[in-house]
């Protein structure tokens, strides 16, 4: 039996002890039947809530060193058990190994990121008094209480438990519904992290629908983070709204990637494949809007294509491939729209722009649009696949404009000679992450930088001091070490405020008072 065999994977899920309806997961390489999988309700959530909730206490009571050290453990169990973890990935939302593996490095590096500054996060923090030598002022954080997740497919294992390392690590306990199709690879997580020395109620997994599952997961919350469309986020943020709780979301993008002619093309098209082809493009920050400048337009097509056609895109296991499935037949069918209604709208196919069903049953071709204008629908909205459309520009004001007519401002990607210019044009678009020569990773892997979305691409951020902070309740405590914040008895309050008025007009510049 495999290491992470999803029949016994499913002991570690929190389901009440009755039948459940079932779904059947299919792997997305053959369109078959990988596993059926339980589908939890409210009851289960509730169930899951209340044991969360009285595990909570004690977890957050426990040393921060501690609790460090058993996500260390997870940090080492992740590449000790890396290679049927891989294969539970690979076989469950039918992405390449290599992007399966990319994945895992992410998880294991955020785990360690937090272990390793948790406690000074959590430290006691002395803060400006008002009245030095009078009043004593400093601020501790506290734990939310039970944090609940919400994970997309398109990265099963390291948006399954990237937001929780930081909350488990704050002191939180959670409660995780992971999408119905990645499931088993959450709950393989969940099986680390037990190994590791978590106690089994500190985090639990609730598999099954968002109407079923979701909705009561919202409402039993104290904290949520919700990764998936924009749509669904706004209707999650609504009932976070309802519940007066506060949450993160990370939602779509339609990422642009600007292309100057000083450039180094060659850099620029391997970067550009990897930011635009990465998990079959259903990854939120990779790149579907290409500008080129127009003095290098030409060449840098004519190689992007020919490396697009180069692409090694099949279903199998090992490191080679290059580019994997589609994770469902809804979508492909909505790639394949996408593109269907740019060419109907004037749209030029360079390269793809069809399925493969014999390579499998929801491949599609990595695709390179031009001509492509406002009327099509993968202009503005989020196709999510390996589509990527490029146009022309000649200035920088231009192509700065461009690139922020959007709603979405998740991720942004600027390939110059001249890094210091490449810094300046990313500096002024509207996006949470920018980077410069290269088009997604650097940022992404930048732990210790927070990550996140403006307009329509989310609000908060994980990673950096900001993605720990948000599960934390800060509190301040002041302490009146001598006198009264008052008139002295027997001294009349006109007195008093005047002889303040003229002793804070007097301090003013102090040094330790400004």
């Amino acid at each position: 039996m495999s290491r992470f065999d999803p029949a016994d994977l499913r002991s570690e899920a929190t389901l009440a002890d009755r039948d459940h309806e079932t779904m059947t997961v299919e792997a997305p390489f053959t369109g078959d039947e990988f596993a059926t999988l339980p589908l939890g309700d409210e009851r289960d959530v509730e169930t899951a809530f209340d044991a969360a909730r009285e595990a909570q206490g004690a977890w957050e009571a426990r040393d921060p060193a501690e609790r460090a050290d058993i996500l260390l453990e997870f940090h080492d169990l992740l590449f000790e058990e890396s290679g049927p973890l891989l294969d539970l990935m690979v076989e469950e939302s039918g992405k390449a190994r290599r992007h399966g593996y990319e994945e895992l490095l992410d998880a294991a590096l955020c785990a360690r990121h937090y272990a390793y500054r948790a406690e000074g996060y959590l430290a006691d923090e002395s803060r400006k008094s008002p009245m030095p030598g009078l009043v004593d002022v400093e601020v501790n954080y506290r734990a939310k209480g039970v944090v609940g997740v919400i994970s997309p497919w398109n990265y099963p294992l390291t948006l399954a438990v990237s937001d929780a390392v930081a909350a488990l690590l704050a002191g939180n306990t959670v409660v995780l519904k992971p999408a119905e199709q990645t499931t088993y690879t959450a709950l393989a997580a969940l099986r680390l992290l037990r190994e590791a020395g978590l106690p089994r109620d500190v985090f639990h997994v609730v598999p099954g629908t968002g109407p079923d599952v979701g909705e009561s997961l919202v409402a039993n919350s104290d904290y949520l983070c919700f990764t998936g469309s924009g749509a669904t986020g706004s209707i999650v943020a609504a009932q976070a709204g309802e519940h007066l709780i506060d949450c993160s979301l990370e939602l779509g993008g339609k990422n642009p990637a600007v292309v100057f002619p000083d450039a180094d093309l060659d850099k620029a098209v391997r970067g550009l494949i990897r930011g635009c082809f990465t998990n079959a493009g259903q990854l939120c920050i990779a790149v579907e809007r290409l500008y080129v400048h127009e003095d290098v337009r030409a060449e840098f097509t004519e190689k992007f294509v020919a490396a697009a056609e180069r692409l090694d895109a099949r279903a199998g296991d090992d490191w080679g491939v290059e580019m994997g499935s589609l994770v469902s037949a809804d979508q492909l069918e909505k790639v394949s729209s996408h593109v269907e209604d740019a060419r109907d709208a004037g749209a030029e196919v360079l390269t793809g722009g069809e399925a493969l069903p014999e390579v499998g049953p929801y491949f599609y071709a990595p695709t390179v649009l031009t001509d492509v204008t406002g009327e099509a629908d993968l202009h503005d909205q989020e196709t999510f696949g390996p589509v990527v459309s490029v146009y022309g520009f000649e200035d920088t004001d231009e192509v700065v404009a461009r690139a922020n007519d959007s709603e979405y401002g998740l991720n942004a990607s600027v390939w110059s000679g001249d890094a210091e210019r490449g810094r300046e044009v990313a500096r002024r678009i509207d996006c949470g992450t920018a980077n410069v020569n290269e088009a997604y990773a650097p940022a992404f892997i930048a732990h210790d930088a927070p990550m996140g979305g403006m307009g329509d691409s989310g609000v908060g951020r994980r990673h950096g001091p900001d993605g720990f902070y948000r599960f934390t309740e800060p509190q301040t405590l002041a302490t009146q070490e001598r006198g009264e914040i008052d008139a002295p008895p027997g001294v009349p309050y006109k007195w008093y405020a005047a002889a303040m008025k003229r002793l804070l007009k007097a301090v003013r510049d102090v040094p330790g008072i400004r």
